[in-house]
């Protein structure tokens, strides 16, 4: 049996926000199951990235995760959800008996002490970050709402060369170098190298490498400026490939393609991670969604591509 994650709080009540996510995602990754790659096959809802139905807008980081593994738990047909309010606001309402999936909202705050001090001193207050829950219901939960609330459109057809993702790759302007037999980014030359498609004996693998690796790029100084000095078997190094892990798999979805592990080998350093560090996974999937927004924003043109709620990397 594996050592239960230790809680940072003594003589808590009950596990943090925090701790219940890493306690869940560890026990997943333990068992061997990686909870940003869903067994999508036997899923009713179509691949996509969770949205707000009322506003058509994406959930981020974490919430990502916890949105994706209720869909496959529960077998709802929809990728979008709604709070009671936003239900009742619409005209619907969620069903008598049904049970909610709680989501996550960071922010900040000051407290009285730190604001006082900061005044007498002349000095700027520093806020504490803070994870506050609420719920949302599957559209599938409501009742009463009006269709294009509830429609889901086809899957696309299965294909080869997927001309949306060919088109995602060259958007972004990343430069990109076929050939060899590995999969890389250089960031010190700000490069991406790929094996040539026919190369790979899934050639859908090798838009999900793009991804992977695209992940990668989005945190070159001149992007969202992330830490990639980390040597191979370090820490630093375990968490930039969680990130771009997550990545690969947000993006993705969203092009319809069913996010597969690319690197499975870092499954050992993935739980060290988590497990020395409850927030570990919110601080990765809040930077990989970023890194997501900011590939998919090379293909989209309307405001609704924002996340609703991103974690704060606390």
């Amino acid at each position: 049996m594996s050592n239960p994650v230790r809680h940072r709080a003594s003589g808590e009540s009950r596990p943090s926000l925090y701790q219940e996510v890493t306690d869940k995602i560890v026990r997943e990754l333990e068992a061997g199951r990686f909870p940003w790659v869903q067994p999508w096959g036997a899923a009713r809802a179509g691949l996509g990235l969770p949205r707000n139905a009322a506003t058509g807008r994406r959930y981020g980081g974490v919430n990502i995760l916890i949105l994706w593994g209720a869909v496959i738990e529960r077998g709802y047909p929809a990728q979008h959800w709604l709070t009671f309010r936003q239900a009742l606001t619409l005209g619907g309402n969620v069903r008598k008996g049904e049970r909610g999936t709680t989501v996550c909202y960071a922010d900040r705050f000051i407290p009285k002490a730190e604001a006082e001090r900061a005044a007498k001193e002349g000095d700027e207050a520093a806020a504490v970050p803070f994870l506050k829950r609420f719920t949302v219901f599957n559209v599938a939960q409501c009742e009463n709402l009006p269709e294009r609330f509830t429609h889901q459109p086809e899957p696309l057809p299965e294909r080869e060369i997927i001309p949306h993702a060919e088109a995602l790759i060259a958007a972004t302007g990343a430069d990109f170098r076929i050939g060899g037999d590995r999969a890389f980014y250089v960031p010190s030359a700000d490069f991406i190298q790929v094996p040539p498609q026919p190369a790979f004996g899934d050639q859908v693998n090798y838009y999900r490498t793009c991804f992977h690796e695209l992940g990668h790029w989005t945190g070159h100084p001149s992007r969202l400026n992330r830490d990639q000095s980390g040597r191979h078997g370090s820490n630093l190094y375990a968490r930039e490939e969680l990130v771009a892990e997550l990545a690969s798999a947000f993006v993705c979805a969203s092009q319809s393609i069913a996010p597969t592990v690319r690197h499975a080998d870092y499954l050992a350093s993935w739980l060290e991670v988590l497990r020395e560090d409850n927030r570990a996974i919110f601080r990765a999937a809040s930077l990989a969604s970023k890194a997501a927004d900011f590939i998919l924003a090379f293909g989209e043109t309307d405001a609704s591509a924002a996340p609703v709620e991103t974690e704060a990397a606390a």
